[in-house]
């Protein structure tokens, strides 16, 4: 009995060790395998490959930024990172979130059972991972994201369960995670991990917050090294915010609770705020780490947010039709993408696919119906193609 309680108790500290330590077996296997493949060898020079960090915000419209044209409140760090690279003017998001995450992965319309850009990189010797909402399968079907090409997940399966920012559990596939006494041996974690924080009902983490401090960590533990063959990642940082509704959870207003606006427009600014803020918190990371010129990141809306009971998406980004779709997009790469760049080319997320491949110099899906916007980051001139029959 006593060992039983032992291991259960065990098990509700492996979401707070996989947070804080997110990416620890994968590293520790990399570690391992120098020191048991130490025969001399010829050595050949390998490219050290760019990793890649996605973001993407369901319901972030296109002025929502201060540096899209904001005026009630400032967005710093995004608009410091779209100085320091190129902000796009007609990148277009989808009116379905599971939409624009299926062409995100695929690079077509509607393609979920196609090889997605996770598989393509993972396969060329990537390190994957995903950290937010998944919409494309759950644990038991072909589309799970360990089985879409993503070697670490936290977050949900489940649309109603990532609507709410104070779950009392989050889904982690965790491979290598916990250690079993009976053998010694490392096995993969899958499966619900409670948040006791929250649980009763009560609000004790933040979800959004605890996904920024996983990504953090993915970063720490992942970035290319001596003891991992300089083996670059790819990071997928998918955010059910700032969405509008009824459902919207906010911790605080602040900084905006003196405001004369509406309730919902303050709880709207204020989780745009905090998403700067998370911007603001990778951005410092890396350069922590030193991993700054060697890493391309895209800072992206999905969906454009729509008018509801409980918000109206005029009072933000009015410079805009309500039936458009254009959301933010900004890329940052110092020492490849030239500082200051507005760019009007016309891209979504079905061209990332194509965009990812080029970058990791592998062969891109040869299904996929996207085209490459490197040369438009790289500062090229560039017109878009014709559009396809």
């Amino acid at each position: 009995m006593t060992t039983i309680r032992l291991n259960r108790f065990c098990r509700a500290l492996v979401l707070l060790a996989a947070l804080l330590e997110f990416s620890l077996a994968a590293r520790a296997e990399s570690l391992s395998a120098i020191f048991t493949n130490i025969a001399p060898a010829a050595h050949i020079a390998i490219p050290r490959r760019t990793s890649i960090i996605f973001i993407e915000c369901d319901g972030l419209g296109y002025g929502d930024l201060s540096c899209y044209g904001q005026m009630k409140f400032q967005t710093p760090n995004l608009d410091k990172f779209a100085a320091e690279g190129i902000r796009f003017t007609n990148y277009f998001g989808e009116n379905d979130n599971s939409k624009s995450q299926a062409e995100l992965m695929s690079g077509k319309k509607s393609a979920n059972g196609e090889t997605t850009v996770a598989q393509i990189l993972k396969n060329s010797g990537y390190h994957t991972g995903l950290i937010g909402d998944w919409n494309l399968g759950d644990e038991n079907s072909a589309g799970a994201p360990w089985r879409k090409g993503f070697d670490e997940f936290a977050g949900y399966l489940d649309l109603a369960d990532a609507g709410n920012f104070y779950a009392d559990y989050i889904f982690r596939y965790a491979p290598r995670s916990i250690l079993n006494e009976t053998n010694n041996q490392r096995e993969d974690f899958l499966g619900r991990e409670m948040l006791y924080p929250n649980t009763g009902g009560k609000k004790g983490d933040y979800i959004p917050d605890l996904f920024i401090k996983a990504a953090l960590n993915f970063v720490k533990n992942n970035q290319p090294d001596r003891f991992n063959h300089y083996r670059p990642f790819f990071l997928l940082l998918n955010y059910s915010i700032p969405q509008a509704g009824k459902a919207l959870q906010v911790p605080t207003d602040a900084p905006y609770s003196e405001e004369s606006w509406p309730q919902p427009e303050k709880n709207k600014a204020a989780l745009i705020s905090r998403i700067d803020g998370y911007v603001g918190q990778l951005q410092e990371q890396l350069q922590k780490i030193g991993m700054t010129n060697n890493v391309v990141i895209f800072f992206s809306g999905t969906v454009p947010p729509g008018k509801t009971a409980e918000g109206e998406p005029d009072f933000f980004h009015s410079n805009i039709s309500t039936n458009d779709l254009r959301v933010p997009m900004i890329a940052q790469w110092p020492g490849k993408i030239p500082a200051g760049q507005v760019s009007g080319f016309r891209w979504s997320s079905g061209d990332f696919l194509v965009t990812a491949a080029q970058i990791a110099f592998v062969d891109p899906a040869p299904t996929s119906d996207g085209i490459s916007v490197l040369p438009v980051l790289s500062g090229q001139t560039q017109t878009n193609p014709p559009a396809k029959n």
